[in-house]
Order: C-alpha cells, then sequence, then structure tokens
C-alpha cells in the first residue's frame, strides 16, 4: 500500500487509537444509520452501568426482551431529536443526562472523569466508557455516501472526520467535501444538536472543525496548535504535524474530559429591532485547541501548586475569552486534590455585567449539573448588591460573578472575621472587558483607599494589579487574570518564569497574529490614512500677557481643537469618507465610530455631524456617548444649558445606547471615553480619531473595529492626530507575545531609599515609633498615635517649602522639597511591587514604606499649580486638513521592543516652566500646526524630523531625566546628537536641511529646546 495515500493516513490514526483503548471497527456493520447509533456498544454500557437495573428491564444476555430494547431504542432517539431549547434534547443533553427506562432508576450515558481518587467504584465505571471509531461509515438510507470516521461515546456519535492527505489534497478538499456532499437534511449523524456534535476536517497539516452543518453557508473553525505565533501547525518529529488530534485530543481520558467539561449549548435570543420580534437559536460550543490547553493546564498547574498562584493568561482578542473563563470557573469549582480535598470554596469572576448575565450565565449553567452553581451580582442599587454579595459568600456559592467596581467590597468581606477568612478563593478577571463608562478606576481608588503614593491607576488592568498585590498575604486566594494587552508590571506580577534567570512569561499565549492569520479578527492597520491640521491663530488686540507657555500651548491648542470651524471641517472629511466608502460595505449595514478626546468634543462631533447630513440631506444618524452632564456651547442662555446622554439621543428612545446603536438608522458612534474599550459590535468597518493614542490605550482603542462579521473584510482608520508609526509600534509589542525588554528592577527600593535618607526629613527613630503605634493592637491602637509619629517630618518638609518662597523664589530649594515628595511616592509603588516576589530581609523597607505613605498625603500639592490661560481674545483667522498619506502599517514578526519596567532611582520632576507673552505662545502654536503656505509646512516637517531622529539618543534620554534644563542645554551630548541628526535626517526635506545646517549650532539646540525636547525626552523614557 503506497503510504501517501488516504487509506494508509486512516490505517496510521486507527492503529494509535486501538492502541490508546478505543474500540475500532474497520467497516460499519454495526452501524444503525436510521437512528445514527452503535447498539451493541449502547446495550454494553448500560448493563455496567446498572447492571440489576437492566437485567430487570432488558432482561439475562441469554433470554433478551427484545421489544423492550426496541422501545428504549425508540425512545432514545425521540429525545435526541427533541429542541435542546425548550425539550432539553439532543445528543448532548441526552450524553449527560442519561434515558429514562420504566421499570428502572435513570441509565446515565457517561461517567464524568472522577475529581479525586476517594471512590474507587467511580473510577471502574469510568474505565468502562466505550469509545469506538468505525471507518467509513455509510450513513444514510438514501444513497451511499460515506464519512471517513466517525466516533462514538458509549454508543451515541459524538464526531466525525474527513481525512485528506497533503500528498495529494489539502485541507480545504475536505471543508469542501462536507460543504458539497454531507446536505444534514433528513440524516440523523449530521443534524445538528440531534447527531455527531463536531465534524473534523483534517489533512496531515492542518485540523479544521465546525458545530453544525449548513451546506455551502458552513463555518469551519481552526482547530490548530499554532505555529510561530500564527497559523497553522508546528513540525512534529516522525509524524505529521496534524498527529496531535489523535496523539492528543483524542486521548481517551482527554476526549471524555472534552465531552463532559468542555462542550455545551449556547442558546442566543436575539430581537428584531423592528419588529421586537424574538428568536432564540441554539449551537454547541466546543473548544478551540489553545482553549482547551489554556483551561487543561491551569486546571493541572492549580492541582499541583494549591491556592496563593498568579497566572497570566495573554488571549488576543477573537481568542473566545468568555467561553475560556466559563470553562475554567466551572473546573476551579469543583476541583479537588488526589485525596478528596477542594483547592478552593470558591470562584469570583470579575466581567463585564453584560457578560456575567448572558454569557457567563449561560454556559456554566449548561456545564454544571446542579442548579444555582453560579450567581451574578450586577443588578439593583449599590446597598441591594452588597446584601446579596454578603448571602452568597456566607452561602458559600460555588461561582460568583461580580464586576470590577464591586469585587473590593467582596475583598473587604473575604478578609473580614467570621469564617470566610479561612476561605481559599480563585479570582478569574477578563480585563480586557473594561469599564465601558470611564468611572470604574475612579471608585476603585475611592473602595481601594489609594493615593497617588501609591501609584496611578489608569484602567482596569491597573486595578486589578493594585488589588492582587493587597488581597494575598496569607496565599489563600489564586489571580487568573485574561487580557490581551499585558503591561510590564502585570507580566512581572502575574507572569512565570521558565528558568529562575529568564524574564516573565505568559502562562499560555494566543497572540494577536494568529487570530489575524486565522480569521478569527481583522488586521485593523491595512487602511490607515492620516491627516494634519493646519491653523493660524491671532489675538485680537495687540496686547502682552505674561503666562506659562506650557499652560498656554494646550491652552490655545485646545481652543483650535475645540473650534466649530475644526470639528465642522473633520467632520465633512468624516461623512464624505463614510458614505462614500465605508457605508457600502456588508451590504449598506456597516457602522463607524468617531474617538474624540473630551465629553465635550464629542458632543460638538454630534452636533457638527447633525448639521452637516442635514445640508446634504443624507439619511443617516449618529449617536454620542458621555457620562453626566455636557454644557451645550450651542445653547443661548447663561450660563450655557448642559445636556445628559439621554438629552443628546432623542432618536435613540431613552434605550442603552449599546442597543439603539444596533437599529439600521444608526450608523456612527460618537465616543470620548466611552465605549472606546469593552464595546463589542461586527459592524463596526471604520474609525475615525481625533484623539491622542499610545502605547496599550492605542491597541485597545483600534481593537474595536477587528471583530469578525459575515462577508467583513475590510477595515479603514482616519487618524487626525496621531503619527502612524507610533500606533504601528504600539501594535508591535502585542503581535505575537509581549516580552520584557527592560525588567523592574528590585534594587530600585536601595537606591530610592538611600536618597530619601540623605534629604534628613524624616529620622529612622520617628519611623518605628510610626510602626509600632501603627501596629499596635486593641485599645493600643490609636489613629491620632500613628499621625503623632508623621507630624514632624511633615512640619520639616513645610518649613523647607516656605523657606524656598521667602523673599523671593529659591528654584534650586523649591526642586528639592518637589524632588523628596516625588521620590517619596516612587519609593511606596516600587517596594509595594517588588515586595511580591522579593524579601528584603530587612522590617525598615516595610516600615518606610508605611510611613511615607502617610507622608506623602500630609505633603502640600505645590507641584501641580498652574493658572488658567484665558482664550477669549483669541481668535482662529486661517484653517485647512490636509491628508498626508494611506497606509498598510504591516505588522512583521519579531519586531516588538518590548516591554520596559522600573528601573531609574528617582522620578522625573516637575517639568520647569518657562514664561513667554501671549502672542509669543500663539505663535509657538502655529509653529507646531502651521499655515497654509507649503515652504512653512516643510519647515515645520523638517524640524518635525529633526527632533525625532534626536529622541532616539538613548544617552540623551538619561540626561534629559537627571538633570535641570539650565543644564542640559549646555551637554556636550545634545550637541553632538543634534549634528549627528542634521546629516541623517535629509529624506523628503533636503532643502530644509540644508538651510538648518548652515545655522550655527547653538540656534538650532536653542530652537530644538524652545520646542520642547527635554520635555518630549523625559515622556519617552
Amino acid at each position: 500500500m503506497q503510504v501517501h495515500t488516504e487509506r494508509a493516513f486512516e490505517d496510521e490514526i486507527c492503529d494509535h487509537l486501538d492502541q490508546s483503548g478505543w474500540l475500532v471497527s474497520h467497516n460499519d456493520a454495526g452501524y444503525d444509520k436510521r437512528r445514527a447509533l452503535y447498539p451493541e456498544d449502547l446495550w454494553a454500557w448500560l448493563r455496567d452501568a446498572n447492571p440489576e437495573g437492566f437485567a430487570k428491564v432488558f432482561g439475562p444476555p441469554d433470554a433478551p426482551n427484545d421489544h423492550k430494547r426496541n422501545q428504549t431504542l425508540e425512545r432514545l432517539v425521540k429525545q435526541l431529536g427533541q429542541d435542546a431549547y425548550d425539550h432539553g434534547g439532543g445528543t448532548l443533553n441526552t450524553l449527560r443526562k442519561g434515558i429514562d427506562v420504566v421499570g428502572a432508576k435513570r441509565f446515565p450515558l457517561i461517567q464524568q472523569p472522577p475529581q479525586d481518587n476517594l471512590n474507587p467504584a467511580t473510577h471502574e465505571l469510568y474505565a468502562k466508557n466505550r469509545l469506538r471509531v468505525v471507518r467509513q461509515v455509510r450513513y444514510s438510507t438514501s444513497h451511499g455516501n460515506s464519512i471517513d470516521l466517525v466516533l462514538f461515546c458509549n454508543g451515541l456519535p459524538v464526531a466525525t472526520i474527513e481525512l485528506k492527505t497533503d500528498a495529494t489534497q489539502s485541507v480545504d478538499d475536505a471543508i469542501l467535501q462536507y460543504k458539497k456532499d454531507r446536505d444534514p437534511k433528513d440524516e440523523p449523524l449530521l443534524t445538528p444538536g440531534r447527531g455527531a456534535l463536531v465534524h473534523f476536517a483534517v489533512s496531515t497539516d492542518q485540523v479544521f472543525m465546525t458545530t453544525q452543518l449548513a451546506g455551502a453557508r458552513t463555518w469551519f473553525l481552526p482547530f490548530n496548535r499554532g505555529h510561530n505565533h500564527g497559523a497553522g501547525n508546528p513540525p512534529i518529529d516522525g509524524t505529521c504535524p496534524s498527529a496531535y488530534l489523535w496523539r492528543e485530543t483524542l486521548q481517551r481520558d482527554t476526549w471524555l474530559e472534552i465531552l463532559a467539561k468542555f462542550v455545551y449549548l449556547k442558546h442566543e435570543t436575539t430581537t428584531d429591532p423592528v419588529t421586537a420580534e424574538k428568536r432564540t437559536t441554539t449551537h454547541v460550543r466546543f473548544p478551540r485547541y489553545h482553549q482547551w490547553r489554556a483551561v487543561t493546564k491551569l486546571v493541572q498547574a492549580t492541582r499541583a501548586e494549591g491556592s496563593g498562584e498568579s497566572y497570566l493568561v495573554q488571549h488576543s482578542a477573537g481568542s473566545g475569552k468568555t467561553d475560556s473563563i466559563a470553562w475554567l470557573a466551572h473546573r476551579l469549582a469543583a476541583l479537588h486534590t488526589e485525596d478528596g480535598q477542594k483547592v478552593f470554596d470558591g470562584v469570583i469572576v470579575i466581567a463585564d455585567r453584560q457578560v456575567l448575565d448572558k454569557q457567563l450565565q449561560q454556559a456554566i449553567d449548561q456545564l454544571v449539573t446542579k442548579t444555582g452553581t453560579f450567581q451574578a451580582i450586577t443588578r439593583g442599587g449599590d446597598a441591594s448588591k452588597s446584601k446579596r454579595l454578603s448571602e452568597a459568600l456566607i452561602e458559600g456559592k460555588p461561582i460568583i460573578g461580580v464586576t470590577l467596581q464591586t469585587f473590593p467590597e467582596a475583598l473587604a468581606k473575604i478578609q473580614e472575621a467570621g469564617g470566610l477568612n479561612e476561605r481559599r478563593y480563585a479570582v478569574i478577571a477578563d480585563e480586557a472587558h473594561s469599564s465601558q463608562t470611564g468611572d470604574a478606576t475612579a471608585k476603585l481608588r475611592v473602595a481601594l483607599n489609594y493615593t497617588p503614593a501609591d501609584g496611578p491607576i489608569d484602567d482596569d488592568e491597573d486595578a486589578l494589579r493594585a488589588m492582587a498585590e493587597r488581597a494575598n498575604e496569607d496565599g489563600r486566594m489564586s489571580f487568573f487574570a485574561f487580557t490581551a494587552t499585558p503591561k510590564e508590571k502585570t507580566l512581572k506580577l502575574f507572569g512565570r518564569r521558565p528558568t529562575p534567570d529568564a524574564k516573565p512569561e505568559p502562562f499560555d499565549l494566543y497572540p494577536m497574529k494568529q487570530a489575524i492569520e486565522e480569521g478569527f479578527i481583522l488586521d485593523v492597520l491595512k487602511n490607515y490614512s492620516t491627516w494634519k491640521m493646519y491653523a493660524r491663530l491671532q489675538a485680537r488686540t495687540g496686547e502682552e500677557i505674561d503666562v506659562d507657555k506650557a499652560a498656554g500651548q494646550k491652552a490655545y491648542k485646545r481652543f483650535t481643537e475645540l473650534n466649530p470651524t475644526t470639528i465642522t471641517e473633520k467632520t465633512r472629511v468624516i461623512v464624505k469618507h463614510f458614505t462614500e466608502i465605508v457605508q457600502p460595505l456588508l451590504g449598506g449595514r456597516a457602522k463607524a465610530m468617531v474617538v474624540t478626546d473630551s465629553r465635550a468634543a464629542a458632543l460638538r462631533y454630534k452636533q457638527a455631524f447633525d448639521a452637516v447630513v442635514d445640508e446634504l440631506e443624507l439619511p443617516i444618524k449618529a449617536l454620542v456617548a458621555f457620562s453626566g452632564e455636557v454644557e451645550d456651547q450651542t445653547s443661548k442662555t447663561t450660563p450655557k444649558a448642559k445636556l445628559t446622554e439621554a438629552q443628546a439621543n432623542p432618536d435613540a428612545r431613552g434605550k442603552a445606547l449599546d442597543e439603539a446603536f444596533k437599529r439600521d438608522e444608526f450608523k456612527l458612534m460618537i465616543v470620548a471615553n466611552k465605549y472606546q474599550t469593552g464595546f463589542d459590535q461586527p459592524l463596526l468597518c471604520a474609525m475615525y480619531v481625533d484623539k491622542q493614542l499610545s502605547g496599550i490605550t492605542a491597541v485597545q482603542t483600534l481593537s474595536r473595529l477587528n471583530r469578525a462579521a459575515t462577508g467583513k473584510d475590510q477595515t479603514y482608520v482616519v487618524d487626525f492626530v496621531n503619527d502612524g508609526e507610533a500606533i504601528r509600534a504600539a501594535f508591535q509589542e502585542y503581535y505575537e507575545d509581549a516580552r520584557i525588554l527592560t525588567e523592574s528592577d528590585e534594587h530600585l527600593v536601595y537606591d530610592l531609599r538611600n536618597k530619601l535618607d540623605a534629604a534628613d526629613i524624616y529620622t529612622w527613630q520617628e519611623v518605628d515609633l510610626m510602626y509600632q503605634a501603627w501596629t499596635a493592637t486593641g485599645g493600643a491602637k490609636k489613629h491620632t498615635a500613628v499621625l503623632s509619629r508623621v507630624y514632624p517630618a511633615r512640619d520639616r518638609w513645610d518649613d523647607a517649602w516656605r523657606a524656598a518662597n521667602i523673599d523671593g523664589v529659591d528654584a534650586e530649594a523649591q526642586e528639592r522639597c518637589r524632588e523628596f515628595k516625588s521620590v517619596a511616592a516612587q519609593y511606596v509603588r516600587a517596594y509595594d511591587f517588588f515586595s511580591q516576589f522579593v524579601n528584603y530581609g530587612d522590617p525598615a523597607y516595610e516600615k518606610l514604606a508605611v510611613f511615607l505613605r502617610l507622608l506623602v498625603r500630609m505633603l502640600n500639592d505645590t507641584t501641580t499649580s498652574e493658572t488658567p490661560v484665558d482664550v477669549s481674545g483669541v481668535v482662529l483667522t486661517h484653517f485647512r486638513l490636509e491628508k498626508l498619506k494611506e497606509e498598510s502599517l504591516a505588522l512583521a514578526p519579531d519586531k516588538a521592543e518590548g516591554l520596559s519596567g522600573m528601573t531609574e532611582a528617582g522620578m522625573a520632576a516637575q517639568r520647569e516652566r518657562e514664561r513667554a507673552t501671549k502672542a509669543e505662545v500663539i505663535e509657538y502654536v502655529n509653529d507646531l500646526f502651521e499655515g497654509s503656505e507649503l515652504t512653512e509646512a516643510d519647515r515645520v516637517s523638517s524640524i518635525e524630523t529633526l527632533m525625532r531622529k534626536v529622541m532616539e539618543d538613548e544617552d540623551l534620554k538619561v540626561q534629559a531625566n537627571v538633570n535641570a534644563r539650565s543644564d542640559f542645554i549646555h551637554s556636550p551630548t545634545l550637541r553632538v546628537a543634534v549634528e549627528d541628526a542634521l546629516w541623517s535626517a535629509d529624506v523628503g526635506h533636503q532643502d530644509a536641511m540644508k538651510r538648518l545646517r548652515s545655522n550655527d549650532i547653538e540656534a538650532v539646540v536653542k530652537a530644538l529646546i524652545r520646542l520642547g525636547l527635554q520635555d518630549s525626552l523625559r515622556e519617552v523614557n
């Protein structure tokens, strides 16, 4: 026989299964094609599962009751054919719940894998589960077509497999065969829900699967391991790349575990937006390879390691995280050690409210046999949720779902005395479902009693990390963090080191590259166009008013961006692009999002959009999303009237905007922070960006576009603000795997302490006495006693600040005060972070952290005062929008720079302010936006190119952070970097660069300093 034929391929698979505990039938002689059952295995299993009941109902082996057997087979066929949603029928429900036969108690149809080793009878019955593979199954009563392999469990069909060898055909041919020649109509084996649960298309290279055959509309998903962070499978020594399917997935214990604990039925109810008619559909959910791999690895590691560990799962958008979380929660809630001890007393899932109420609730209910296993605490006011949360925890609900805002309260209740503080919990967090209202992190700061000394909580990932740092001192909690875009600190805290000297890595990885190549998400950077705004401002009068330069720049830039002319012209670009390019997509159903940088800008865009579409008589509408109230600048009243979200969207008719946006009349959603993340609308095909984006925020925001939908193969981004290369770099970090370039240095704590000790603001006697009062128990612990030990240090700092402001300003003395406060805050953050995994061996570091956390709160905030700049005397005289370029920002393998951690002692000082006249600041803004003449645009472009080139110098970045402006401007390194850049950055601006080179180098250096070079270097670093 030729080894490259399908027959040889089939032989190899069946031989392996035969040696692995499967029953193998080399023909379909025992298959009942009318009923789609393998009766021999069914009777053998029922006899093993309940010998007494079987003998009583069906008679002894030598005198079987054939009538009763046929009656039972017909009863089973009827149950398999009933609707799963209304009647609980179908293959999966029947397999898990068993069958009732008159005269005996219910017969199970599968024995699930035992939780522990305590019950030998369970292990014995589990070993009797009958797995069978049947070759060349002629499945139909109306024709002779056959399927290569059909898999059965205790007589019920659970999977079909079509094989192709890549020497002659490909996996696409197997998929085409299913679509063209495997019509499920009137075929019980192929009928969705009634027959096999999953259908595999298998070649020697790849594996694809579907759970619902529907002719040409059948959608196959890859069931591949991934190769080089992308699609496909890696080679396997001695066999073909797809051999993992039968060597691993179809391994007896694995396959039974998938049938018993992974596969579930998803019921989806949709409401027609016009008729309000509801329709429920049901389909089988079968895990993709990476979902099975991640959950299985997590369960195995947790059983071995016990509670108190952390795990980071980096799974891209499109990975199916909700299903993965449901499977993991279900498994952890019932996880036992081999000797029968539960690993966790409960599981807490942190996710978006909609996910908890719908997807997770449904998935977990399908997976468990006992009702009431999962309870979501999402509805009602704070008092109501608090009461239900307490009851759920006290009652010991196996799985509790909370939003991120509610989790701190759950944490507090668990840590209280009374029994809960001795329980062990698994905490699963879906960080990708960020708050859609934009105020979650603010609530968390209050709930956690957070201060600036504790470090920034900029998003939900920061908040979860902060709670994990504080919650698990006694090792009773395990954290399982799911995220597509981990930060360096998250990798450090939750990641795993393959070897002691290696950098932390995710516990499991499903990267963006693989999700894109497998078709689960789209590459949103393929059609990326950037626009530049040119504007000129002019003072109404010639007055010279002294203003802070940075504050003035910010104020006048803001004035330009919110000017009605600016927003109207951008809106015209948006409307033209949408109606001509985007709207025709998806049969006219395509939608878009406009991302603005403030609630005020979002409202103005909505008003401008309404005016433009009314003027052009276009039949499209927009919604604007914001929280609270926003001042309506078009209002004629004094003071200006304020609008709520509902008032700004009368056509939504009171519906939640994410629901209203599903209606066909609404084509654009205008947002600031709300819905920028955690919003899933597959019909989004374009995004118009008028907001500065960088890093993770850029990836999360633009990723709203990447959701796949039928017929969706293009997305568009029109960006009015950002540089395309910066956006590409942000995505590149998470295209394959998030890596740490510069790992946080635990020695930072030593360096910071040395700096603080040298400032002579506190004494170590004060620190020791404060800590004694802080750790006192019972009546000895008094709030005033703790504070009294901190007051002397506060007073010394206040005295130093006052002395710096007597008889004028002593800038150097001010800087020392600001430096102390800044370094003290960083010490608290650094110690809190590093102490999670480093034992410093000296209690002094812990004492100082507690002392400084209190002290920093007491120091007057003198570092952020800024006099508001009056823009009422400024007018916009010129404005132009110009499209710079449209390109595909291609992502490439192995191009990520890596994530940087905390490595340098001291924080960058509060930037040194420079005073200038209002006219000078206006001219500075005009330099940024420039006028309409081409020569001016070239000049500005050449300066920006030069600035970017200079900023690449690593030594200069360090000097910018550790030197005052007066020292930095005289740096020899600065001059060398500028000269090098002048002679290397001439591409596209040759004439302008020649003129720059003709200048004295000192003039060029001074110009770059005035344009903010040092501040930009500090921000980059």
